[in-house]
């Protein structure tokens, strides 16, 4: 019996309460009348998330949570009482995020990012906001340009934190941040470099962007800074051109031109933009 998790179980036998699911082993856990199917036989397979109730008793329900152990999700705090906060986790019981636990102060309506996760010793599932113990150290599965799913979880004076395949930490440096980021957008992106420390660098387009210009990348480099958009032109003066991208008024032509074909930044009558 998988606490914290969604399995496939067994209809073993009816009850005044519900009815009684079992796994392989013959372990049986309470499936309440408000979940129980109309048609419900001995013998039927039911897919359900197993929890413990109050009384830490395990219990079942064919509603899922917004994260199940093991895996990493932003909740909203319901509750601060003297012995943690208690967050919103999509069904009836809400998830204890103890103490020891969280980071800094928090009240009810806050959203933090968490780690959910079985306790070894109480067997009850909670949360935690101090995520990254969690995080494999072991990043060698990684490599440069490898495309992956991430997941943001923090802001940093550098940039974003962000979970890698649910599994790695990782981080996208703010010049590399051309869209709006918010904590637990789920988003695409590149392994850019992992370090000989464990860290990794990551990017949410390909590096080089197809092998562009060094050029290219300087102006891509500052739309990026500047939110996506500079209002310069093929009219703007030289040394204002010189000044922002570090390159002549004829190189800029070439590397916008470049961009442009390639569908990376848009040209506009009052300056250009990434798409």
């Amino acid at each position: 019996m998988n606490i914290g998790k969604t399995q496939i179980l067994k209809v073993n036998r009816h009850a005044e309460a519900g009815v009684y699911l079992a796994d392989a082993e013959g372990k049986e856990v309470l499936l309440p009348n408000r979940y129980v199917p109309q048609v419900c036989h001995v013998g039927d397979e039911l897919e359900v998330f197993v929890y413990t109730d109050g009384e830490d008793r395990p219990i079942a329900a064919t509603v899922k949570p917004y994260a199940e152990a093991g895996e990493f999700a932003v909740m909203r705090v319901k509750q601060v009482t003297d012995f943690g906060a208690f967050l919103d986790w999509g069904i009836m019981k809400d998830l204890l995020l103890p103490f020891s636990e969280q980071r800094g102060d928090l009240k009810e309506g806050d959203k933090v990012f968490v780690y959910v996760y079985e306790d070894g010793v109480t067997h009850r599932v909670c949360a935690s906001a101090r995520w990254e113990k969690f995080t494999n150290p072991n990043v060698t599965s990684l490599n440069a340009k490898d495309r992956v799913s991430l997941m943001v979880a923090s802001k940093t004076e550098l940039g974003y934190k962000v979970v890698i395949n649910g599994e790695f930490k990782g981080l996208i440096f703010s010049s590399d941040v051309f869209k709006p980021l918010h904590i637990g957008d789920k988003t695409e992106g590149y392994i850019e470099k992992v370090r000989e420390d464990g860290k990794v660098d990551v990017r949410l387009k390909p590096n080089g962007y197809g092998a562009i210009s060094a050029e290219a990348e300087k102006i891509l480099d500052k739309l990026k800074s500047e939110g996506g958009f500079i209002p310069v032109t093929d009219k703007s003066e030289p040394e204002m051109i010189y000044n922002l991208f570090g390159i002549s008024k004829k190189t800029y032509k070439k590397a916008v031109g470049d961009l442009y074909k390639r569908r990376i930044i848009a040209i506009l009558y009052n300056g250009i933009k990434i798409l």
